[in-house]
């Protein structure tokens, strides 16, 4: 929903696999022992209900169809099938009229930036390995028959772990980013040591993701934009200087 409202509005740039989960509706979890406190049955369990299904500021829905990406990127499981377009029974993708609203134009050249973040992911080699093992990850899930014998299975075990190897880039990748706790937090190491060492696996996680190095990427474009952007202004307020 956030993101939605983000890329209606034109504040964020939406960089993840080809849409979200796609999950736009509301549950209520009835108990249905509080209507049958008397019975003789035992536990009667729960009834989950959906009541209420949530749109955009544009009017369409965010069920199945869930938000589309402005950059599309692989990710280990871009093959499989976990939207919730995959499950039974799911509730059709709908729109009503949108509200009125205005889109913001704090940035200058937004297509550009979401052009050259395209161009970048497109060259980018740990991505080009990370849609490869989404293909095997695919694969794998498809495979339904086993061979009981011990020898063949043995056999297949060795190839699928020699397979394996040439995805260990994907744990090994590290990006030239590096992250530091707020000064607040800092201060509270001294006292609170698992929270220092939370931390600190934390940021050794976001140091090797390709997806936050690609957002930090986007961040300098808009940036630059803005630069760009006030450069111009100030130069049509003072023409002298461009004599």
């Amino acid at each position: 929903i956030l993101a939605a409202a983000m890329q209606d509005y034109k504040r964020a740039i939406i960089i993840v696999s080809k849409q979200t989960y796609g999950k736009g509706t509301v549950q209520n979890v009835i108990d249905l022992n509080r209507w049958l406190r008397n019975n003789d049955l035992g536990d009667m369990g729960a009834l989950k209900i959906t009541t209420q299904k949530f749109y955009r500021v544009n009017g369409g829905s965010t069920q199945l169809e869930g938000v589309k990406s402005d950059v599309v990127v692989p990710d280990r499981y871009s093959y499989v099938d976990i939207g919730e377009k995959d499950q039974e029974n799911p509730l059709p993708w709908d729109k009503i009229d949108a509200a009125n609203y205005k889109i913001w134009d704090g940035y200058v050249d937004f297509d550009e930036a979401i052009s050259n973040s395209k161009k970048r992911m497109s060259e980018n080699e740990q991505l080009k390995l990370i849609d490869e093992n989404a293909k095997w990850i695919k694969q794998q899930s498809e495979e339904t028959s086993y061979s009981l014998n011990y020898n063949q299975y043995a056999d297949n075990a060795e190839k699928e772990k020699q397979m394996a190897k040439q995805f260990d880039a994907l744990k090994n990748y590290k990006t030239d980013l590096t992250y530091t706790s707020l000064p607040y937090e800092q201060e509270l190491f001294t006292s609170d040591t698992i929270l220092k060492e939370k931390r600190e696996r934390w940021h050794e996680s976001l140091s090797k993701d390709i997806y936050m190095q690609e957002a930090i990427n986007v961040l300098e474009d808009m940036k630059m934009n803005n630069i760009k952007r006030g450069k111009l202004a100030e130069s049509n307020r003072n023409p002298d200087m461009n004599n």
